[in-house]
């Protein structure tokens, strides 16, 4: 007993020191991507954007801001065409997937038989042959007695209802609704 307490103890062991090295071994390579990612960043800043140099002038910085301007407008022009093909592309694949939703939805279903099998059979199918509860389902009812109540001796009493529209209809009928609302 005791032996089997240390094997368990041990692969336990085992498996939390495998657990904690991966979760090293992970946030290590998360670190590494960080770095990789800043130092792309700082490299394609470099490249893409010089340093700002600001001159002394007030003329030479209304050149500066036109350039700037300029550049603005060129790049919210590019931005708006690129939205304008990811939205045209992104309709593009929903109607392709509609499509395809539409062929895949066109197959010819096999005609089901119908197969006769009692309860039995049915449970002994699906529980295999262990199954040994027979499905008598009348047995345990119990019989039960019909009493007449007064709900239904009313009903009886009632009569035809044809009869009751036809002396409630016309204003002898009204009158006599009337009379008897008051």
């Amino acid at each position: 007993f005791f032996h089997l307490q240390k094997k368990r103890r041990a692969a336990t062991a085992r498996r939390q020191h495998l657990k904690s090295a991966m979760l090293q071994l992970a946030a290590t390579e998360i670190e590494k991507e960080a770095a990789a990612k800043e130092v792309e960043k700082q490299n394609y800043l470099a490249e893409h954007c010089p340093p700002l140099s600001l001159p002394g002038s007030m003329q030479e910085l209304q050149e500066l801001c036109k350039k700037l301007h300029a550049k603005i407008e060129s790049v919210d022009e590019e931005r708006y065409d690129t939205e304008v093909k990811l939205q045209k592309t992104t309709k593009e694949l929903e109607d392709l997937s509609q499509k395809l939703f539409d062929l895949r939805g066109k197959f010819k279903r096999p005609p089901l038989r119908r197969v006769r099998m009692s309860a039995d059979a049915m449970l002994r199918a699906l529980l295999g042959s262990k199954h040994k509860v027979c499905m008598d389902l009348r047995a345990n009812l119990k019989q039960v007695k019909k009493e007449d109540t007064e709900k239904e001796k009313d009903l009886r009493d009632v009569g035809d209802w044809r009869k009751n529209i036809e002396e409630k209809s016309g204003m002898e009928g009204r009158k006599k609704m009337f009379e008897a609302g008051e």
